[in-house]
């Protein structure tokens, strides 16, 4: 890794570090204040899956904390235990959230498509990227190919992190709108709904934006290779 890639690094890991910090602040926080419904993350998604008649999907628990996620391979909504029997604001944010990605499959919503076809994809670039990134920075005088060859690799991953952030937002949304719709918590609980949420995007939209500045430092490292031979 050279001086200018690490310096990048260390400053998107600092960022990424305090929207996570604050982001786990806001959910504890939340996760004291109760809905008005009484509502679990499970009552909540499985009413709002409902509500969008989706009956083919299953809500479970999962272990982990902010392991929270929805699976198309198998139509499930996988909620946390906190999130799964909490009855707070935190979890039903959650709990909608991960359910506006089932309404997105349903919806055949084109932006979760594109990010489900390129994991493949993804899978095998993240199990070699690194190694090749490595090994072109090293042969970068003697065989600058190698190292073109790992920014097509990182350029997969890149990609289908800035496909993420129009899916995360739009399954906010969608959660949002129906937390709204549904009356399941009054006004107050919903803007701590949304600013969890917004909170929980900013850490997509920082992994986003490292990866595309390192991206772009791999690009003039090989250009600058390129004008030298």
């Amino acid at each position: 890794m050279t001086p200018g890639i690490m310096f990048v690094s260390l400053i998107f890991v600092g960022i990424s570090f305090l929207v996570s910090y604050v982001l786990k602040s806001k959910f504890r926080a939340y996760s004291e204040v109760p809905t008005s419904s009484g509502f679990t993350g499970r009552q909540i998604a499985e009413k709002m899956l409902r509500d969008n008649n989706i009956y083919d999907v299953q809500v479970l628990s999962v272990d982990g904390f902010l392991s929270d996620h929805y699976n198309p391979a198998n139509k499930t909504v996988n909620l946390s235990p906190d999130v799964y029997a909490g009855a707070n604001v935190a979890a039903a944010a959650v709990a909608a959230h991960e359910c506006g990605h089932a309404v997105q499959h349903a919806a055949a919503y084109p932006w979760l498509g594109l990010r489900s076809r390129l994991v493949p994809a993804v899978q095998f670039s993240a199990s070699l990227v690194q190694w090749v990134l490595l090994g072109g920075i090293l042969l970068i005088n003697v065989f600058p190919q190698l190292l073109l060859a790992g920014i097509v690799l990182f350029g997969i991953t890149t990609v289908f992190a800035l496909i993420t952030l129009p899916v995360e937002f739009d399954a906010s949304r969608r959660a949002l709108a129906w937390l709204d719709r549904s009356q399941v918590m009054r006004p107050q609980e919903h803007d701590k709904a949304k600013n969890a949420l917004w909170w929980a995007a900013m850490t997509y939209v920082v992994a986003a934006l490292a990866s595309l500045a390192t991206l772009f430092q791999y690009i003039l490292i090989y250009m600058g290779a390129r004008d030298r031979r």
